[in-house]
């Protein structure tokens, strides 16, 4: 199933470009964009004519093959991509939108709805949503009813299911859209008057957050640069999803820093199977882009950071840590160190990773 639908969404994109770009395309345009044999692409072309979302333009005529067209340009999906990672009994939804203002909406009427979310925070077209695993009733309906809630989650083997509640929009969206996005495996609808209920599912993904430091020197180079491009070298080809990068502020009385002492961290998403693959290729990146020595990677597994590490944290931005103590304190967190001293921030970025960016940026902001 997971198959069929990610191939239906990339052979369907790829038809939609080429109407956009040339107005029409052909089978064997198909067949070459996608690597596919040409009677692959003849049936999935036969069937999504079928289905409405192709028309034929031109038929085939003695050797000038016939000329298809999307019906429409307009993308069949507000909802780019939806995923989920999971750490023991706690589960994040990932919901990234084409739009912000898609991402408000839904963030505003999950929170009010409540349900199995713990926590709705939004980063631009970002929705993450924080949620324990069980059942809760929520209440929808017209204004002051909130139109969207989740109202369970659970697992089935490798995957998360949540069940959605809606009505209006929101039920166009799940009915008509969500199944067309990334990360989403299956889509189930029950309709109960006016209200739609929808069983999606996703695969439970690995929550890796990957802190860098010491990448930079002063001749040039920034570590945030290398974090963002590291983190599009991992996500490029869709086996490991995006899903925020950041910057953070420490000890800026280090003596050993190029500018204000800076490091990042990435966050991403991947099959468990997958994670000692994504920390080599890590490795490999940094080290052969780093302009220092010193450079240094921090890898932590999970959602949370633990009481412990957040006071690692707090350390690197009031104190001069030794690699020491930052190795220490990975001990104890589960955190894995590679490279040189730059492992001392690369580990201070992770511990302060989920603070507000308003924390992260300003060290004389208290951490709570």
């Amino acid at each position: 199933m997971a198959s069929v639908l990610e191939h239906r969404r990339e052979y369907l994109r790829l038809m939609r470009q080429f109407t956009q770009d040339t107005g029409f395309f052909t089978v064997s345009d198909i067949q070459k964009a996608a690597g596919i044999p040409r009677s692959t692409a003849q049936d999935w072309v036969t069937r999504l004519v079928r289905e409405g979302c192709v028309l034929i333009k031109n038929e085939k005529s003695g050797r000038v093959a016939a000329h298809y067209a999307a019906i429409s340009a307009v993308p069949q999906s507000t909802c780019r991509r939806i995923f989920t990672t999971t750490d023991g009994e706690r589960v994040e939804v990932f919901h990234d939108c084409m739009s912000g203002a898609c991402a408000a909406f839904c963030g505003y009427h999950h929170a009010r709805a409540g349900g199995m979310l713990t926590d709705v925070t939004r980063d631009g077209t970002l929705l993450r949503e924080c949620a324990r695993l069980g059942d809760a009733t929520v209440s929808i309906g017209l204004p002051p009813l909130s139109a969207v809630g989740i109202s369970g989650i659970r697992y089935t083997g490798d995957h998360v299911i949540q069940k959605i509640r809606c009505i209006g929009g929101p039920a166009y969206s799940l009915t008509d859209m969500m199944s067309h996005a990334e990360g989403v495996t299956r889509v189930e609808l029950d309709r109960a008057g006016g209200v739609v209920e929808g069983n999606v599912w996703t695969q439970a993904l690995a929550h890796l957050t990957i802190g860098v430091d010491d990448t930079d020197s002063p001749e040039g180079g920034a570590t945030f640069a290398l974090a963002l491009a590291l983190l599009t070298r991992l996500t490029t080809g869709r086996v490991v999803l995006p899903i925020s990068h950041h910057v953070v502020m420490l000890n800026e009385s280090v003596k050993n820093k190029t500018a204000g002492n800076s490091a990042s961290y990435i966050e991403v998403a991947v099959l468990p199977a997958r994670i000692d693959r994504v920390m080599a290729k890590s490795r490999e990146f940094v080290e052969n882009e780093a302009l220092s020595s010193e450079w240094g990677l921090a890898f932590r597994q999970g959602m949370t950071i633990p009481a412990d590490l957040r006071e690692y944290g707090r350390l690197v931005r009031e104190q001069v840590v030794d690699r020491a103590a930052a190795e220490e304190a990975a001990k104890r967190s589960g955190a894995v160190l590679y490279g040189g001293n730059g492992v001392i921030g690369a580990l201070g970025a992770v511990a302060l990773a989920r603070l507000p960016h308003e924390i992260q940026l300003d060290p004389a902001r208290k951490i709570a």
